[in-house]
């Protein structure tokens, strides 16, 4: 017992990869946090191109509106100018009937030339008289038409106005939305830490008098030679002891961690790299891997774990601990690990 004690005391622990494993999952949620706030930030856009888009629309029509202002005040002028010119033609028409008239008063008598022309004065007057109303007609035509475009483009400002006080109200929403999102998301990572380190901590209280189990960052390794005898999948007596204290812990910690946090333990079996044998009943060391992931699933579901609870998964010898080409890294690679993660 003295040289045992002896021995543990003098082991080294290497923390480096339970510090890369911490490393490793403060990464994966920043890329969770961004993956979310990326998402965020395209909600957002599809939002403010969709408001860009209903802003152009009225743009267009308030420049078509202005264009057609501006083209029916130049109708205005012009008809404008034709009025001045016809009471300039009226007044001169006037004059030359008068000066007619006075000649005639003057010469009572005059030959019938001079009848015949103020006659004609007199028609042609009628005529600049009936030219003048159509004209002021039309003015006032184009003066409540201008009045309508102008109505309009005072509507067409207005929505314009409340569209973007919706917009700037709708991204000031999405900002918002965004804030309380990411303090949710960092609250469930939080939660999701905490029971992960009251479970390791139990476990490391149950399993701490076993020399083949380890701790490596956030997982808990189980040599095979534990749990399963050579090239089998077979929990061996000693493992399914193992499994019921693991089993008990897990059952344990599911009282306290609230329903709304889904998580789950993964099994991960790993061989090393040596092929099969020809005579098992495994084709190579995926079948072996998965299968011993899939017998320890099994055993703590019938241990009473919920089955929802667990994901069984097989690396074969591609995830190797240690590369070396020796039976001390082959021992080390063929293992069972346990990490509770969130689905």
């Amino acid at each position: 017992m003295a040289l045992a004690r002896a021995a543990r005391r003098n082991r080294h622990i290497d923390y480096w990869p339970g510090f890369v494993d911490a490393l490793s999952t403060l990464l994966l949620a920043i890329m969770f946090l961004l993956s979310v706030f990326v998402l965020a930030q395209f909600l957002l856009s599809r939002e403010i191109s969709g408001r860009d888009e209903v802003l152009a629309r009225l743009n267009l029509q308030i420049n078509e509106l202005t264009q057609l202002l501006a083209l029916e005040q130049g109708n205005n002028q012009d008809a404008q100018d034709t009025i001045a010119d016809l009471q300039a033609s009226l007044f001169s028409a006037q004059s030359e009937r008068t000066r007619l008239q006075e000649l005639l008063d003057r010469g009572a008598g005059a030959d019938s030339e001079a009848n015949a022309r103020i006659t004609s004065m007199s028609g042609e007057l009628d005529a600049e008289r009936q030219i003048s109303q159509r004209a002021l007609s039309q003015v006032e035509l184009l003066n409540q038409q201008i009045a309508a475009l102008r109505k309009q483009i005072a509507a067409l400002e207005d929505a314009l106005e409340a569209s973007e006080a919706r917009d700037r109200e709708s991204n000031t929403k999405i900002a918002d939305l965004g804030r309380r999102l990411n303090v949710a998301l960092a609250q469930r990572v939080q939660e999701l830490n905490r029971y992960r380190s009251d479970f390791f901590g139990r476990l490391r209280e149950i399993l701490s008098d076993r020399e083949n189990i380890r701790i490596v960052g956030d997982r808990f390794v189980f040599q095979s030679e534990v749990l399963f005898p050579s090239g089998s999948d077979v929990i061996n007596p000693a493992g399914r002891i193992e499994m019921k204290k693991l089993a008990d812990a897990i059952i344990e910690l599911q009282r306290e961690i609230p329903p709304e946090i889904n998580w789950v333990l993964r099994v991960d079996g790993h061989t090393d790299n040596v092929p099969v044998s020809t005579a098992r009943r495994w084709s190579d060391n995926w079948e072996l891997s998965s299968a011993r992931a899939t017998s320890v699933v099994k055993l703590l579901i019938e241990y009473g774990v919920p089955a929802n609870r667990l994901v069984a998964a097989g690396f074969g010898e591609y995830q190797p601990l240690d590369t070396a080409d020796t039976d001390e890294a082959r021992t080390r690679n063929r293992r069972i690990e346990l990490k509770l993660t969130e689905r």
